[in-house]
């Protein structure tokens, strides 16, 4: 006789749980103390099948957290400052400090700023070193001053694939005591490391400074879609088609702040290098995970990248113990989702994503007419208003003392870079051959192409080398120019002055192709109007072809020095190819040799010397490292939260507004304010650097808030970094509207359409709008992470109820907007709008959990852990 539910065992309850869920249960079994995690939060999860659509909010401890450098530098000062604030309260500033163990690994900081020469390589970490210096000795001196934090050097890879290959534990053995690898980190792409059955995701740079002192993430108990893999792919496919497939597909099932679990036959078809591209592009599909079970796959990815026996033994048995190891064959492992979506491999065809979001996916055989109807296309994701007339205009200039001819559609950035593709032999290996093949049928790149190669860590230039394929892409330009995430963040470099000079003269959308994860407006070059996001090959493949106006099938890739015309199908590598290569050639000792040096290679790195105090000695005089205000006031006492009354609107938006939008990256235009900041402190053009390495200075990144040069806002109708300050009318930079505002004594509010914040995970989206004067947000829905900074900074989430929008209820903006806040608030609160027009409509205050609202009445979460610190 079957039992009932109540009188189930748990082992069979938790045989039908996601192995995702049971990750989480796991964490909160072995972290239950009756205070920061309870019985009922195990209770909770155990019980998925029931809460999981009841928004319970549970507690997740994760084993350890990961940054990169320009997550890494704001978080470290920050917990520099909140030493000194501890002690102004009177507390022991001993105790800020990391209790979960964490890696930084600093990948964002190298720049393209050499290509094409045999030296590149050299000159661009020599460049970062002298850019960064200051940046790099501030890390250094957190690696010192605080326990349980580790420095990977810079030069050794991309965070993602560094975490993938050597970091990554899997399962952790404490002195005998096995429980699961998982993390958090700060970086949105964390999730990479899904594919190797390792549960992470991004979060924001605040939350990840709460966990690394002892506090648990406190998030809502998702729903789990399971994603059924089946079906052979196509001997010319790539992971990278498999991945923009996927990406669009789910974007369209609607899986933002839910996990994904694959399952299904396919999946054991499937390398970790091709899960881990899947996952990694986890958050542009807006979920939270994209979970792979371990397997025997998994395992033997292990053993190839050079983890010890021992360790694979121990792996094993423990997952096989506690039933976590999964046999995709298996159809009696499959375990209950909250909703199964499926995918057919052998329905997946040759694609790129674009031309300005990373779900817009476009069949290989569209590209050419999907790029001609986003040319006369109005303004928008899938849009450039140029007018009919403008369609076909050229631009003749001279290079290196030959005459060359731009148009729209020119590709000037071909970039192989980003942790999503540098990680997967498969598709590098691919790119290898194909370059190969060009080579040998007499094909070339123009020389006025920005072409780079930026690997994931060392190994990839171990068996580029040993395949014999260098050659061939160097040949091509495609040289080893750095090991970090360089392009895909905006770190391309200047493009040659003539090429500039030719897009601006005719006002031509001019095209970047990278094999990266994001390609929003402005954050691959600004010059780049259109950016694709393409596999390795396929980025060779435009760079021979000189533009994306080209449909392969049909076309020529180029016409060699015999007059024979060459289709992209005649250099294209099967799939069979490059198993075969890499088979060949990705072997466990290229792993150990490369990750055995890793933490001592770098000898600029080693000569660093960096201040030895527990509590850093600012210098007043820095431009990159700078004691933020976050706390200048801070007292013990807690203050009733206020309402907002007579909110002014800084900026008012449309929808899928990213943190490059609100915090950019990328390079410091020389009419910023950032830029007549730093040349007040005597910094010159050339020394500006990027705003991803100044965000160790609030100064600066407070000036490059919504200082995007493609920022659309509605008050102004076109783009620019600029709005309207209202009591008079006048158009200026942000920055010095919000600075207007602050004299007059009146709070701020932004108004924003659907998905506000979505892209990476970026602290400074957060910081940045609170030094401003932002008090609130009122949008129609939220990315996830931004939702939860936004929060860890004090500023208020509003959310238009459901039906309503800015439009729906004749909101132009230049309104004042009252907000009543009620001393008691609790999750989800609703609260009313009163605007100066007598108007009045209700909206929700998107605290999502009671921790979430703990957080908000003490100002923020950084004031919430000194308080308790201080204590």
């Amino acid at each position: 006789m079957q039992k009932s539910p109540s009188t189930r065992s748990t082992a069979h309850i938790t045989d039908r749980l996601p192995f995702s869920i049971r990750i989480l249960l796991e964490s909160a079994v072995r972290n239950c103390d009756g205070f920061l995690v309870k019985k009922s939060d195990v209770e909770n999860i155990l019980n998925w099948k029931q809460t999981q659509t009841q928004t319970v909010e549970i507690p997740f401890m994760p084993a350890r957290v990961i940054l990169q450098d320009f997550t890494g530098v704001p978080a470290v000062v920050d917990f520099a400052a909140m030493r000194d604030a501890v002690i102004k309260l009177g507390g022991n500033p001993e105790k800020i400090n990391p209790v979960c163990p964490a890696d930084l690994v600093i990948d964002h900081s190298v720049q393209v700023d050499f290509n094409k020469k045999s030296d590149s390589l050299q000159k661009n970490q020599n460049l970062e070193f002298e850019r960064n210096k200051e940046r790099f000795q501030f890390l250094k001196w957190g690696s010192q001053a605080f326990r349980n934090m580790r420095i990977i050097p810079p030069g050794s890879g991309i965070v993602h694939q560094v975490n993938l290959e050597y970091l990554a534990q899997v399962v952790f053995n404490l002195n005998g005591y096995f429980y699961p690898d998982s993390l958090v980190g700060t970086d949105s792409h964390t999730t990479m490391i899904d594919g190797l059955g390792v549960l992470g995701w991004g979060v924001g740079g605040i939350e990840a400074e709460a966990v690394m002192l002892g506090q648990p993430i406190s998030m809502v108990l998702p729903e789990v879609v399971g994603y059924k893999l089946h079906g052979t792919p196509e001997k010319f496919i790539t992971s990278t088609d498999i991945v923009l497939t996927v990406t669009k597909h789910l974007r369209e099932v609607g899986v933002v702040g839910k996990f994904v679990e694959f399952f299904g036959p396919s999946v054991e078809k499937l390398s970790i290098a091709d899960r881990a591209t899947i996952s990694n592009m986890c958050p542009e599909y807006g979920a939270t995970a994209a979970f792979f079970p371990v397997d025997n796959v998994s395992i033997e990815y292990l053993k190839q990248t050079g983890r010890e026996p021992e360790k694979l033994s121990y792996i094993s048995k423990y997952l096989k113990a506690v039933s976590m190891f999964r046999d995709y064959s298996n159809v009696a492992q499959d375990p209950d989702f909250s909703q199964v979506v499926e995918l057919d491999l052998g329905t997946v065809v040759p694609c790129c994503s674009g031309p300005k979001r990373p779900q817009d996916r476009i069949a290989l055989s569209d590209m050419r007419k999907d790029f001609e109807t986003c040319l006369a296309a109005k303004q928008g994701f899938k849009g450039f208003a140029i007018s009919s007339d403008s369609q076909s205009t050229t631009v003749p200039f001279q290079f290196n003392g030959k005459e060359y001819t731009l148009s729209h559609g020119s590709v000037v950035i071909a970039a192989i870079t980003s942790c999503t593709n540098t990680s997967n032999p498969s598709v590098m290996l691919g790119a290898g051959l194909l370059a190969k093949k060009a080579i040998e049928n007499g094909l070339s790149v123009k020389p006025y192409i920005k072409t780079s190669l930026s690997p994931g860590s060392g190994v990839v230039t171990s068996y580029l080398k040993e395949s014999g394929v260098m050659d061939y892409l160097f040949q091509l330009g495609f040289e080893v120019v750095g090991y970090g995430c360089m392009t895909c963040i905006g770190n391309s470099g200047p493009l040659p002055e003539p090429v500039v000079e030719a897009i601006t003269q005719g006002d031509l959308v001019a095209a970047g192709v990278l094999s990266g994860n994001r390609n929003f407006e402005g954050r691959v070059h600004p010059n780049t109007r259109a950016n694709y996001l393409a596999s390795p090959p396929l980025v060779i493949a435009y760079a021979i072809a000189g533009t994306v106006k080209i449909d392969f099938e049909t076309e020529p890739i180029g016409i060699n020095a015999e007059g024979r015309e060459i289709f992209l199908r005649d250099i294209w590598p099967t799939r069979e190819e490059i198993q075969h290569e890499e088979k060949k050639v990705v072997i466990p000792s290229m792993f150990r040799e490369v990750y055995q040096k890793i933490e001592k290679v770098n000898e600029r790195w080693n000569s660093l010397v960096a201040p030895s105090d527990n509590l850093y000695p600012w210098d007043p005089t820095s431009t990159y490292i700078k004691s933020p205000p976050f706390f200048d006031n801070l007292t013990m006492q807690l203050n009733p939260p206020k309402s907002i009354n007579g909110a002014y609107v800084l900026l008012n938006f449309g929808d899928s507004v990213t943190t490059d939008h609100i915090s950019p990256a990328g390079n410091i235009t020389r009419n910023s304010a950032a830029a007549r900041y730093l040349t007040s402190r005597g910094v010159t053009p050339r020394d500006f650097n990027s705003y991803g390495s100044r965000r160790g200075n609030d100064a600066v990144m407070a000036r490059g808030t919504f200082a995007n040069i493609r920022l659309f806002n509605k008050f102004l109708n076109k783009q620019a970094p600029q709005t309207v300050y209202l009591p008079t009318g006048e158009t200026m930079d942000v920055f010095d509207a919000a600075d207007r505002y602050s004299q007059l004594g009146v709070p701020l509010m932004i108004l924003t359409g659907k998905e506000y914040g979505s892209g990476s995970s970026r602290d400074w989206a957060a910081k940045g709008p609170l030094l401003l004067g932002i008090k609130a947000v009122l949008a129609e829905s939220y990315e996830r992470i931004h939702r939860s900074n936004l929060v860890g900074m004090g500023i208020i989430p509003l959310e238009y109820l459901p039906g309503d929008t800015a439009d729906s209820l004749g909101l132009t903006g230049r309104e004042r907007y009252s907000v009543a806040i009620p001393e008691q608030i609790t999750t989800r609160m609703i609260v009313v709008v009163t605007l100066d027009t007598g108007k009045t409509f209700q909206v929700r205050m998107r605290f999502d959990t009671d921790v979430e609202v703990a957080y908000f009445h003490h100002g923020g979460i950084l004031n919430y852990m000194i308080r308790k610190m201080s204590e």
